[in-house]
């Protein structure tokens, strides 16, 4: 295992499947046995305008969300942190529409529809929501979007010694690319990391080493199900307050070793 790097989770967000947020979430994923899936309700962000709202796809919808409530949890402002959005599918309704508008003998593509196909819309929206001037970076990596976008955010926040916003988000495509996607619904979590304070985290490559499965069968199937969903094993381990070891699924020879220091501030005031 390679050296690592320390910094701290300040606040952190969650939307999924009978998920709907990090404060109902927390008590579920310590005693999964009560959790129920249920459908995701992606709610329509009050920080964007009535307009971008509507234009909004459930990627953007859902990222704002859980951004907006991890800037809050954290206590700090959009505007003091750099971002970075990892997703597996981007906006796919748009991708849908756009391939069903050049399937067609005029091949015309709507200007908006074009403008919201990049990979970054969703950075773009947020910081220009925020008036963030911060640093971003949006990618991609397939089922090992979450781990990326972790390394990344990670690497920014030691480096850099400042905070950084990571956003984690895939929701389903239409058919017929659900059929060769299949995505069953939307999931996305948002992580504040900061170079000093909050809960604190080691991470390093762990080479091939096999991802840390879910212990509850239905919250393991979820983590297979959706790649932002990968996360769950290291929120299931922030939910706790023990310390705890773990192996998030990352691309070939690039899977993460995440060591979860124990919640020293939360065992104090169980005493």
């Amino acid at each position: 295992m390679s050296a690592s790097l320390s910094f701290g989770v300040q606040g952190i967000a969650l939307l999924g499947p009978g998920l709907p947020d990090w404060a109902s979430a927390a008590p579920l994923l310590r005693e999964p046995s009560r959790w129920q899936r249920a459908a995701t309700v992606v709610p329509a962000p009050a920080l964007l305008p009535a307009t971008e709202r509507r234009r909004a796809g459930n990627v953007v919808k859902a990222s704002v969300a859980v951004a907006d409530a991890a800037c809050q949890a954290a206590g700090l402002a959009p505007t003091a942190l750099a971002t970075v959005f990892s997703s597996s599918t981007g906006d796919p309704a748009n991708c849908h529409a756009m391939c069903e508008a050049l399937a067609q003998a005029e091949r015309v593509v709507s200007p908006t529809r074009f403008t919201n196909s990049v990979h970054n819309v969703t950075a773009g929206i947020w910081h220009i929501a925020t008036h963030a001037m911060t640093a971003s970076t949006s990618l991609g990596a397939f089922d090992a979007s979450f781990a990326a976008g972790l390394l990344e955010a990670a690497v920014q926040c030691v480096h850099g010694q400042a905070p950084v916003l990571l956003v984690a988000c895939d929701v389903p495509y239409p058919e017929p690319l659900h059929g060769k996607r299949p995505l069953p619904d939307s999931f996305a979590t948002a992580l504040v990391l900061v170079p000093q304070g909050g809960r604190r985290l080691a991470l390093a490559l762990a080479g091939d080493a096999p991802a840390t499965p879910c212990a509850d069968a239905g919250l393991e199937a979820l983590r297979t199900q959706i790649p932002a969903a990968r996360a769950l094993p290291l929120l299931q381990a922030l939910a706790g307050t023990a310390a705890a070891q773990l192996i998030v699924e990352g691309l070939p020879q690039q899977a993460l070793a995440v060591a979860v220091n124990a919640d020293a501030a939360a065992e104090e005031e169980g005493r």
